[in-house]
């Protein structure tokens, strides 16, 4: 068994939409809009994996609190450097929490979110 993918509603799709590719670089594999919906689906990849399920829904709730809160706690990317990766992201003006260090399996790893406050980790292969 493995995952085959991560859904993520948002709260404003060209937002999102923008956070993913241009600034994660993400790419896109298929963008569907489903009329009695009212919504986006956007289907995205890393390399030719499929990774992540981005939807538009007319007012959905807001995430109850940051990062507590029961179900998904963040989403972790593996890079091969978390330097080179926090630079790029802060070169294009995100927000990224300092370098720490993982005791447990000696790795660094840090935090960023995407627009709607979804926490996002990279950790150091």
């Amino acid at each position: 068994m493995k995952i085959h993918h991560i859904a993520i509603i948002c709260s404003n799709y060209e937002v999102s939409k923008k956070f993913y590719t241009d600034v994660l670089g993400l790419h896109i594999i298929r963008e569907v809009y489903r009329e009695e919906r009212r919504s986006y689906k956007l289907d995205l990849g890393i390399g030719d994996q499929y990774v992540i399920e981005l939807f538009s829904f007319p007012d959905p709730p807001k995430r109850p609190s940051h990062p507590e809160s029961c179900g998904l706690r963040h989403l972790a990317f593996s890079v091969e450097s978390v330097d080179e990766k926090r630079r790029e992201l802060m070169g294009k003006s995100l927000e990224c929490e300092e370098i720490r260090f993982d005791e447990f399996t000696m790795k660094r790893f840090f935090f960023t979110q995407d627009p709607d406050g979804l926490p996002l980790e990279f950790y150091e292969m």
